[in-house]
């Protein structure tokens, strides 16, 4: 009788992983892993060119996900995720650049770089993973931390005003912004698709509260509870003034694509002002004097 071979199974996505690392270190629950499959099934679906695909991450519970994609990655410092791929971007013009990183890494550390690339309008893909506390280093009160909720640092209740991230970027000059929640993953992909075929700065927020600190200190039961609260509480609307779209503690989630509108990125700005400045004495940036044409 011949000997069938047994065939071990295989994720589909595994090819993009780097194996080596799994299992991960995300908690049951966590939201974030089912970001990364929707990234990378966008970049599937995009067939993007792997060569010229950079992942940067910043410092937290999102920032392992450079350490995990099987892409050119960078796992930077604390809140410097932003300067650092745009660093890669104006070196490498030609390579599409991701961020990938945290709420409290990318609006609360690195809040002023996040800023500033939007108005500069670089071409940037940023996706935050808002999971509404610094979780990491044990729970404390993040930008995005919902008024009243309980925090580390916050025992009776978090007192500060929060960010709403989707105005925040697009007060500061991002040309595309959309928000999801974990549960809603192939929008996740189709905005993430869209980010990653367009020029200039967008910004993709995805909603999954810590399952281990946040929800736990608030009583709010496991990831299905909160895969629950997504399902009851999400509301699209594509379009919503981005200054209506505040999240309460346990409140509505106004969800969707907001902004999608173009304008030239930095590069582009620069080339087009030191050529009506220089004329032909100025070299296109990243290109040669004859490919203006």
């Amino acid at each position: 009788m011949k000997k069938v071979e047994k065939r071990e199974p295989k994720n589909p996505i595994e090819n993009l992983l780097r194996m080596d690392r799994i299992p991960h270190i995300w908690c049951a629950g966590c939201g974030i892993g089912t970001v990364v499959t929707s990234f990378i099934d966008a970049i599937k679906k995009n067939k993007e060119n792997l060569d010229k695909l950079a992942v940067v991450s910043g410092i937290g519970c999102t920032g392992r996900v450079a350490g995990y994609v099987k892409l050119d990655s960078f796992h930077t410092t604390h809140g410097r995720a932003i300067p650092f791929a745009t660093g890669l971007k104006l070196a490498s013009p030609d390579t599409k650049v991701v961020v990938f990183s945290g709420d409290g890494d990318l609006s609360g550390i690195g809040g002023n770089h996040l800023i500033h690339a939007a108005r500069r309008n670089m071409d940037l893909t940023v996706i935050c993973v808002n999971n509404f506390n610094y979780a990491m280093t044990g729970g404390q009160v993040a930008p995005t931390t919902p008024m009243t909720a309980n925090a580390s640092t916050a025992p009776y209740g978090n007192f500060e005003y929060s960010f709403s991230l989707p105005n925040l970027v697009e007060s500061a000059g991002a040309t595309y912004v959309a928000r999801w929640t974990a549960l809603h993953l192939r929008r996740v992909t189709k905005s993430i698709q869209e980010a990653l075929s367009r020029k200039g700065f967008s910004f993709i927020e995805v909603i999954t509260p810590c399952v281990t600190l946040y929800a736990r200190r608030n009583r709010l039961g496991d990831g299905l509870n909160l895969l629950k609260y997504y399902y009851e509480q999400a509301e699209i609307k594509h379009g919503a003034d981005t200054r209506t779209v505040d999240i309460d503690y346990q409140g509505k989630l106004i969800v969707g694509k907001f902004v999608d509108k173009d304008k030239p990125t930095f590069q582009d700005a620069m080339d087009t002002h030191f050529s009506n400045v220089l004329g032909d004495d100025y070299q296109l940036y990243g290109r040669i004097n004859h490919e203006k044409d």
